[in-house]
């Protein structure tokens, strides 16, 4: 029997001593159908065009355009966002590691309950998130109001960070928990039984073999907070994204925000590059029978710790935003404010989001398998395409497709057609990123068996690989459904006529200052996004091992 060791690529040794090479991730010597190839070119095809629509248009830039490359307040925007990213980026992997792992991997009493709370912020929008922070804090705010202390305002680097951390985290959580899931626990049981502590079987055994959840986590986190503007907007923190959205209101010459967009692209691309050369070439999976998991028992104190661990996290990310919704609710109906749910609103959220997320569960099996069976430059740049994608602002990818469907897509224009296919090219990024994760644990040996049973590659597909895949799949798709309920400005600009949804009310009545409308539709955005939530964390079986 062969045991691999997945910290690293070094060679797996048998029980005789024997040296063996590790078995291939990737069919070096067996090139991809030619129809999984021209399947992920037809994907990548609409994620292309915004970005060379914004390249040409930083080709055709004045003089005066191109200077705001060498301005200094671009380099200063540009660090700016580069320290919001990686202290978000940072805190994001720790809290969704530490929670998944305690959710299920301990008897933490409530294990079930609160592997749906901690991950419930990613249904809050992060504009939602920063307004209900400035409500509760300062002189005047609700923990103010309720403590009698003198809370401070939170904004600027500190808002943004808590705000966005809270938002982000959840994409760490669910790829890491569906990882652990599929986990073999034999290599983490031997260094156990060989006399080494939890702890340590935990950081040298199970930590590196959730290198690939943690970094696609981290990279749709890097990628999220680069592209957002909600919040660092809220908590008047100067970064790309508000500049680029004051170039685009205040300007006639669109083009210094293409310029600034081009500059944005360069960062992810970079962040891309970085991930790509930390995850090597280890093998994450086993050929041995899968057991389950035992869950670890917990001491007085650590359980105390993991509880105080849990209940600030659910708190901070969902405890303090329903109460600011549920007294703005409260204070609009005692004055008389109509406060009513749109089912209309609630309808199109549910119809384009899980139009969007079964379009890109479909459209990321194809991605996936070139880049982690068939590696490559091509295939690399397929997936780097997809991230790129997912850094963009949101309303510069609009715009683009805008522009475009205007010109030349005609009937398809403010279409619900056109805008499931851009929210899912949008956020293709997450159910990439979940679907790679858990195909790295897939032993390549299990599909060639059944290639040598004279099945051929779509049948192998269809019936080995993508249910072995699955639980990495769901949760992409999930987090698909889950972001496109709370989007915003690619809805604005391509949704059809008479086409709503929760997120555009929230949007419209607070933009009207009717704060008692808003919390009404959020706090039914919040109840509505549960649902998938619990089918993800407890429905979804565990693997047996």
């Amino acid at each position: 029997m062969t045991v691999q060791a997945p910290w690293g690529p070094e060679p797996a040794v048998n029980v005789v001593g024997v040296t063996e090479a590790p078995p291939p991730q990737s069919r070096t010597g067996r090139k991809a159908p030619w129809w999984m190839w021209a399947g992920g070119v037809l994907i990548v095809l609409p994620l292309i065009f915004p970005l060379v629509f914004l390249f040409f248009r930083v080709l055709g830039a004045s003089d005066a355009a191109l200077d705001i490359l060498f301005d200094l307040r671009t380099a200063e925007l540009a660090l700016r966002s580069t320290v919001l990213t990686a202290l978000v980026t940072a805190t994001a992997v720790v809290v969704g590691v530490a929670g998944a792992w305690v959710v299920s991997s301990t008897e933490v009493p409530g294990r079930k309950a609160w592997g749906v709370l901690v991950p419930l912020p990613l249904v809050i929008p992060s504009y939602v998130l920063a307004l209900s922070f400035l409500a509760a804090s300062g002189p005047r705010g609700t923990l103010a109001t309720v403590t009698g202390w003198d809370v401070p305002v939170l904004d600027g680097l500190p808002g943004a960070w808590l705000a966005l951390t809270l938002s982000t985290f959840p994409f760490v959580y669910l790829m890491v928990l569906a990882a652990l899931r599929r986990l073999d626990p034999a290599l983490e049981d031997a260094a156990r039984g060989l006399g080494a502590s939890r702890w340590h079987s935990f950081w040298t055994i199970t930590l590196p073999q959730l290198r690939p959840a943690i970094g696609a986590g981290a990279l749709l986190t890097a990628l999220y907070t680069l592209s957002d503007f909600g919040a660092v907007s809220l908590m008047r923190y100067a970064a790309f994204t508000t500049a680029i959205y004051a170039q685009y209101a205040g300007r006639i010459d669109r083009t210094p925000a293409a310029v600034l967009s081009v500059l944005l692209i360069l960062i992810a691309l970079v962040i891309i590059w970085a991930e790509q050369r930390t995850r090597g070439r280890a093998a994450y999976h086993t050929s041995r029978p899968a057991r389950r998991r035992s869950r670890q028992r917990l001491s007085t104190g650590e359980r105390i710790a993991a509880l105080g661990f849990l209940t600030s996290v659910v708190t901070l990310g969902v405890v303090i935003p329903v109460v600011v919704l549920a007294t703005w609710a409260w204070r609009g109906a005692r004055v008389g404010e109509t406060v009513t749910i749109d089912w209309g609103a609630v309808g199109g959220s549910l119809i384009g989001s899980s139009l969007a997320a079964v379009l890109a569960m479909a459209a990321a099996i194809p991605i996936v398998v070139l880049t982690v069976r068939y590696r490559g430059r091509a295939a690399g740049w397929l997936e780097r395409t997809v991230f790129v994608t997912f850094s963009l602002p949101h309303i510069t990818v609009a715009l683009a497709v805008v522009f475009f469907a205007v010109r030349y897509l005609g009937p398809l224009y403010q279409s619900l057609t056109l805008l499931v296919v851009v929210y899912a090219s949008i956020f293709l990024a997450q159910a990439t990123g979940a679907t790679r994760a858990s195909m790295l644990q897939v032993n390549p040996s299990v599909e060639e068996a059944s290639r040598s049973l004279g099945k051929g590659p779509l049948q192998t597909l269809r019936s080995v690989t993508v249910p072995l895949i699955r639980p990495g799949l769901l949760a992409g798709g999930a987090l698909v459904f889950l972001t496109t309920m709370k989007e915003l400005p690619a809805t604005l600009l391509l949704r059809p006529t008479g086409f709503d949804t929760l997120a555009v009310r929230i949007w419209s009545a607070a933009n009207e200052l009717f704060y008692a409308r808003a919390a009404a539709s959020a706090l039914v955005l919040l109840g509505l996004s549960a649902i998938p939530l619990y089918f993800l964390v407890l429905s979804t079986k565990e693997s047996p091992g």
